[in-house]
């Protein structure tokens, strides 16, 4: 919201200081109590050196066809000579002039530039025409087209020859913006930014008054109102004025408007706008005469309608959700966004319906939303508009638009619904602001803030019994009352303490653990993590799925076309990733990622949310070194179904297996595997189907996606680990001779449970089979390691153990030690 400092002061009863370091001053002195500013400046800047200008003379241009000599009238002893080409200068005008020496805003750069004396085909231009656009204005609030030519004053603006162009537009006045949380929809008008603005200053605020005249022509004579549910619109009126007469506004007017950042129109539809953002209560402007039955019906659109809005865009409006002003089957706007083209106020209006109302503020966000409509006026719907001021900003801009226009205020305001506020009582005790905020306020202290607030309040003990302002939609519990306590107290004075109480050391859960487990081992399996958006495209969200008729979760309002789905997978992110890479030249690629999939329940529920972890390898596993002779190698099947095994098995999860599938689509049907724990399915690995890759001119890629909840409730072998030892190692070697039907496990197994607790380590080094050997048998070689985490093991002890070892290596398997 831009808030004009001047426009400001015209309601607070002591004025604001407007110089720079005063202005400076306020706004830090804002953001330490309400809302953040994003700028404090003036549309001047640093220009200087512009005035009023009487054209006196106007002749042709003796050396051109587009330009003339004008003489003007500065209020000096002698007239100005300037050459110009501006199509609309004409004798008798009041427009601006930058004098020899000025300074303006060169409007392509930016800069300033300073105007000198030319010789233009050989006459003398002292100085230069201007149009607002030349000295700093916007062309989305300057009031007339940068082509039509400079700007010229009305008559009635009581500008002069000689006067200060920049303090007659306004343009010197401070103007802070400021950058509004969305519950702060008070702080949308200068009626309410006066009463914060006062709350801060503690000075007290003076409301806009007004007198309204009626004539005996009846309003409800001329049109009436419909509202097919009351929930549209809670409150809705109409005021009719006839015989108006439309022009430019004044200057007062438009100075007011284009310091707020909104461009003036006409006297009929900036007073509209005046009166928003005097109250924060939209109002919408109809031409009467445009409206064929004149009746008007506020319901919700219908199928097959469009409208052409004001900035000219057709726009299909959505059954059943977009609130509409219609007249019959004909829709003259999108209620509280935008009105229609059709029925704007023109030269040629003669006689106009203005509308006040409270529309339902979710069906305005919505319908905002869906047509990518930021009006102003939607701003201030979706956030919740004065309740008590809706019908007095109806009379008050019938009154205005009455002197602007010589119109005549037909008799009676026409109320199709006007639903009653309930008001929000609060009560406070100055013992539970003290608690909270750590003060030592009085009750009397509490009077004063809330005086400050101009809130009304009931004493009782040492409790205030509050009644809310309905200009205020935010405050609603007692907690929104300390915050008002707090902050106007003033933050920096609310004592330092540090935090008491009981404390509980903070630590992960389990599954939290086990989830953050899961990513460490991925990365020292050399994969590295990825993080892909959860929305996604219908399409990409079922591209891995293994079951393709579950519903889909899409959102009603997504951001983009590419971001309308929740995802069921995230292989299809992961896929966009190596596309990603390999399009800027990076071929070999090991990402994971880890995040929720999310899968459709009945219609009003939630979606499932399941935890999936997943993985792609592609490229070269390693790449050739002339010097270590190593040549490049794909990557395979293989190496996919190492890095899941890995991470199975150092996760915890024991019984896995492996069976060959083709059930999922997007799958190598000869290359992919579903992956199992005994009964329970965890998920699949294989390389992705070439009908995907190829087309993309991607290299084989292969990739796994496993189910972690399912893997966290099959872990059977929690990972515990032991400090290092120490101590030295010793070893002792074991050649046997074996029937060849006995297996390393069964010998491994015998050697553990003949040994004691000091063997840390079996290694089968040798496997012979040959001529030399008896037949049926073979040959195995062992190396036993031995440690002590305590102490250094002594070599009778380890002599006796492998002793042990050996003899029931014969006596169990009858070995033959070699």
């Amino acid at each position: 919201m831009k808030t004009s400092l001047t426009w400001l002061n015209e309601y607070l009863n002591n004025a604001i200081n407007l110089d720079e370091q005063a202005v400076a001053d306020l706004a830090e002195r804002i953001e330490r109590t309400s809302v953040e500013i994003d700028s404090s400046a003036t549309l001047a800047g640093k220009q200087d050196g512009l005035v009023v200008a009487e054209v006196v003379q106007v002749t042709s241009h003796p050396d051109s066809d587009h330009m003339v000599i004008a003489k003007l009238n500065i209020g000096e002893n002698d007239l100005t000579q300037v050459v110009t080409g501006a199509p609309n200068i004409e004798v008798g005008q009041l427009v601006i002039l930058a004098k020899v020496g000025a300074h303006i805003i060169n409007h392509e750069s930016g800069e300033l530039m300073v105007i000198q004396a030319a010789n233009l085909r050989g006459e003398t231009s002292q100085g230069m025409v201007v149009a607002l656009q030349e000295i700093g204005f916007d062309s989305k609030i300057a009031p007339k087209a940068f082509e039509v030519g400079i700007h010229i004053f009305n008559k009635n603006d009581g500008v002069h020859p000689g006067d200060d162009a920049l303090e007659v537009l306004g343009m010197n006045e401070p103007v802070l913006d400021t950058d509004l949380t969305p519950n702060r929809a008070d702080m949308l008008s200068m009626a309410g930014n006066a009463y914060e603005f006062g709350a801060i200053l503690n000075q007290s605020v003076t409301t806009p008054s007004f007198e309204l005249v009626e004539y005996d022509t009846p309003a409800d004579k001329q049109i009436s109102i419909k509202i097919d549910d009351a929930k549209l619109a809670p409150k809705y009126a109409l005021r009719v004025v006839n015989n108006v007469t439309v022009t430019d506004s004044p200057l007062w007017l438009q100075k007011h408007l284009w310091n707020a950042g909104i461009r003036p129109i006409n006297n009929v539809v900036d007073v509209t706008n005046y009166m928003m953002l005097t109250y924060g209560q939209p109002l919408h402007a109809f031409d009467l005469d445009k409206i064929n039955d004149s009746k008007i019906n506020v319901r919700l659109a219908r199928d097959g309608e469009q409208l052409t809005t004001l900035d000219k865009q057709t726009r299909d409006l959505r059954s059943g959700e977009d609130i509409v002003i219609a007249s019959g089957d004909e829709v003259l706007m999108l209620a509280g966004v935008m009105g229609g083209q059709s029925f704007e106020i023109d030269e040629q209006t003669t006689n106009i319906a203005i509308e006040a109302a409270v529309f339902n503020p979710s069906l305005v966000r919505a319908t905002a939303r869906r047509h990518n409509i930021h009006s102003e006026a939607s701003a201030r719907f979706e956030r919740g508009v004065n309740w008590d001021a809706t019908f007095e900003t109806l009379d008050h801009a019938a009154s205005l638009i009455d002197q602007l226009t010589d119109g005549q205020i037909a008799y009676g305001q026409i109320k199709a619904a006007d639903e009653a506020r309930q008001d929000i009582v609060l009560s406070l005790t100055v013992i539970r602001v003290n608690e909270i905020l750590g003060t030592s306020l009085g009750l009397q202290d509490l009077i004063a803030i809330f005086d400050r607030l101009a809130f009304n309040y009931q004493v009782a003990d040492d409790k205030l019994i509050i009644t809310v302002p309905a200009r205020r939609p935010d405050i609603t519990i007692e907690a929104d009352l300390i915050e008002e306590v707090a902050r106007l107290f003033g933050y920096d004075n609310l004592p330092v303490t540090l935090p008491y109480g009981p404390t509980t050391p903070g630590k992960l859960t389990v599954r939290q653990r086990q989830i953050r487990a899961s990513r460490h081992i991925m990365e020292t399996l050399g994969l590295n993590q990825a993080i892909s958006y959860a929305l996604t495209t219908p399409e990409k969200a079922q591209q891995f799925v293994e079951n393709t008729d579950e519903k889909v979760v899409t959102l009603d309002y997504p951001m983009s076309s590419d971001r309308t789905t929740l995802r069921q997978n995230l292989l299809a992110g992961l896929l966009e990733d190596v596309v990603y890479n390999v399009n800027h030249f990076v071929h070999d690629i090991a990402l994971y990622e880890q995040g929720r999939i999310f899968v459709a329940n009945g219609d009003n529920e939630l979606p499932t949310e399941t935890e999936h972890i997943a993985g792609v390898l592609t490229g070269n596993h390693a790449t050739s070194d002339w010097q270590e002779h190593k040549t490049a190698r794909a990557v395979d099947f293989y190496d996919i179904k190492g890095v899941t095994e890995s991470y199975l098995s150092q996760i915890g999860v024991e019984n896995i297996r492996y069976v060959a599938t083709e059930r999922h689509d997007n799958m190598h049907p000869g290359q992919t595997a579903d992956i199992y724990t005994g009964d329970h399915y965890l998920g699949f690995v294989g390389q992705i189907h070439p009908k995907i890759t190829k087309p993309q001119k991607l290299a084989p890629i292969f990739a796994f996606e496993l189910n972690l909840f399912a893997i966290m409730a099959n872990i059977t072998d929690h990972t515990q680990y032991s400090k290092i030892s120490r101590f030295p190692q010793m070893s002792r070697d074991a050649a046997l001779l074996v029937d060849e039907t006995i297996t390393h496990a069964e010998i491994e197994a015998v050697i553990r449970q003949s040994a004691g607790d000091k063997l840390v380590n079996i290694t089968l080094f040798d496997v012979y089979e040959g001529n030399k050997l008896p037949e049926g048998k073979k040959s195995l070689a062992y190396t036993l390691v031995y440690q002590d985490n305590d102490e250094t093991l002594v070599e009778s002890a380890v002599n006796d153990d492998f002793k042990r070892v050996t003899e029931a290596l014969v006596s169990r398997l009858n070995v033959e030690i070699r």
